[in-house]
């Protein structure tokens, strides 16, 4: 792929919080048909949803941890340019 990582942060974020609220519903769901009281179901649903969030949205869970890598550069860099700025540097000027 030619896209740089972090360019689709929002995005990918996005998709990763919904692919594991929707993995909570479905283990939640499932243990609701078997007469499992909803909030039970629900705590359930959270505990064993990390897990298998960290097992079933691998890809996912790389792309956001590639784009908030790549996001963190790009603020430190923007940080030490500055710094060097209020320290009057001549690389931090041009």
């Amino acid at each position: 792929m030619s896209e740089r990582p972090g360019e689709h942060l929002a995005r990918d974020l996005t998709l990763y919080v919904l692919a594991r609220f929707a993995l909570v519903a479905v283990v939640a769901t499932l243990l609701v048909l078997f007469d499992v009281p909803l909030l039970v179901a629900l705590a359930i649903g959270f505990v064993a949803g990390l897990p298998l969030g960290l097992l079933l949205l691998r890809g996912l869970n790389a792309r956001v941890t590639a784009g908030l890598a790549a996001r963190n550069e790009r603020r430190a860099a923007e940080r030490a340019r500055l710094r060097a700025q209020l320290r009057g540097d001549e690389q931090g000027a041009e």
